[in-house]
């Protein structure tokens, strides 16, 4: 009987291409392979980033259209549907904020020596376009001139660089809104249009992601092989991953229980209990969308929200409400930043937090999502992608507790709009005492 041939997740593999990327580098910048890797091994993970921005813009635009498209029963809603919108965007915005602080006052991206840094800012500042170049900004510009460049006048030319992702994101929402607006009748062969785009994309993600081992081997290889071993590289990765966990720990545990004491009357202690089912299985999938159905079970018969606020707040949420994997964002195009030696000025800093949040609304709770949408936040601020081979190898458990926060951040959100609107403990909800 033949044997049945083992298949291996993708993270694993993503793992094993960064054990080998990482030998590879090391022998190479000790046996004088340094031209052999540049020049056979280095252009697959080029190929790899360039796959990853070509999938970018089109993913946003169209996530974007059928996120938002897909609440169109806010208009039945309209308090509650505000009030959620409104409850996600600050809480997504306050995750954000907190990223840029943590990560710009541990500098995880400053392990090396000063000689390093700028050794690397001269070699890779002739690939980075000035931040205030990308955003059309100069020192005596009006205070409103960084919004005034998100409004794109062609959106052809904006779509045809990364760097432009606000204008393409500005775009996408107020086609949104024209779909919502006009009567359902008439859009919808464009609404089944883009659910069947939105397939395909995800798709093209899933292909693009199964070339992620060699790319990541390909990209990691060269950058040790650049950094010549130095060790320092892989203190400054530990400093970066450690640095995420916590600050994602720091969400789930503290900051989410501090909004549910604040604004709720639900104990803390029963908040972190029934939600663990909910963490664990996010933790496990790595999405938000497969783990909906434990999160509506428990936030109704644990948390006893009532049925029509958890099955409104709870799906928003999955589509736009993405705290973990913004916060992650943020704190990765940093430290990036820092390991080349690019020091990010105040309007970059804030071109990330806007491009985070805005980016939120249409990245897909599955695995994987988060690195396409990282992508679109490092071109928005010039950063190199290539700087994505330091982090790939880490990416898997850092997936794994963002969506845990993701979806622990969905349910705190739905606790808050339930009390504001007297819907905990209001319905006759069936126990089956598992939790």
């Amino acid at each position: 009987m033949k044997r049945k041939k083992r298949k291996y997740p993708l993270w694993l593999k993503i793992i094993f291409g960064m054990i080998l990327g990482i030998i590879w580098g090391l022998v190479a910048a000790e046996t004088g392979l340094e031209t052999f890797t540049a020049n056979w091994v280095k252009p697959w993970g080029t190929i790899f980033i360039k796959l990853l921005k070509l999938v970018a813009v089109p993913l946003i635009f169209v996530s974007l259209i059928k996120g938002i498209t897909s609440i169109t029963d806010i208009t039945k809603l309209s308090r509650i549907g505000l009030k959620t919108i409104g409850l996600y965007i600050a809480s997504t915005t306050i995750a954000i904020v907190f990223g840029l602080i943590i990560v710009n006052t541990f500098k995880p991206g400053h392990a090396f020596n000063q000689e390093t840094r700028q050794e690397f800012q001269a070699e890779y500042e002739n690939n980075v376009k000035d931040s205030e170049d990308i955003a059309g900004l100069v020192k005596d510009r009006p205070p409103l001139a960084f919004f005034e460049d998100m409004v794109p006048d062609n959106i052809i030319a904006a779509s045809g660089d990364n760097s432009n992702m606000l204008q393409v994101i500005f775009f996408s929402v107020l086609f949104a809104i024209a779909i919502i607006i006009l009567e359902a009748k008439k859009v919808t062969v464009v609404k089944e249009l883009f659910d069947g785009l939105n397939d395909i994309i995800l798709k093209i993600v899933d292909i693009v992601m199964r070339f992620a081992p060699i790319g990541v081997f390909a990209l990691l290889s060269a950058l040790i092989t650049e950094f010549s071993g130095d060790v320092q590289l892989f203190v400054a990765l530990g400093k970066y991953a450690a640095l995420t966990i916590i600050g994602l720990l720091i969400l789930i545990f503290g900051l989410y229980p501090l909004y549910i004491k604040l604004f709720t009357k639900i104990k803390i202690r029963d908040f972190i209990k029934h939600l663990l089912p909910v963490q664990m299985v996010a933790f496990s999938t790595s999405s938000s969308a497969a783990t909906l159905p434990v999160t509506l079970k428990q936030c109704t018969q644990k948390l006893k929200i009532s049925r029509s606020v958890a099955n409104f707040v709870l799906p928003v949420g999955v589509t736009i409400n993405m705290d973990g994997a913004s916060f992650y964002q943020a704190v990765s195009a940093v430290f990036i930043a820092q390991v080349f030696g690019l020091d990010l000025n105040l309007t970059q800093q804030l071109t990330i937090v806007l491009t985070a949040l805005l980016a939120s609304i249409g990245a897909p709770g599955v695995p994987g999502g988060a690195v396409i949408m990282l992508v679109v936040v490092l071109s928005s601020v010039g950063i190199p992608a290539e700087g994505l081979a330091l982090i790939m190898g880490v990416e898997r458990p850092l997936d794994m507790i963002r969506t845990a926060a993701n979806v622990t951040g969905d349910s705190a959100m739905a606790s808050i709009v339930a009390s504001s609107e007297n819907e905990i403990g209001v319905e006759d909800f069936e126990d089956d005492n598992d939790d």
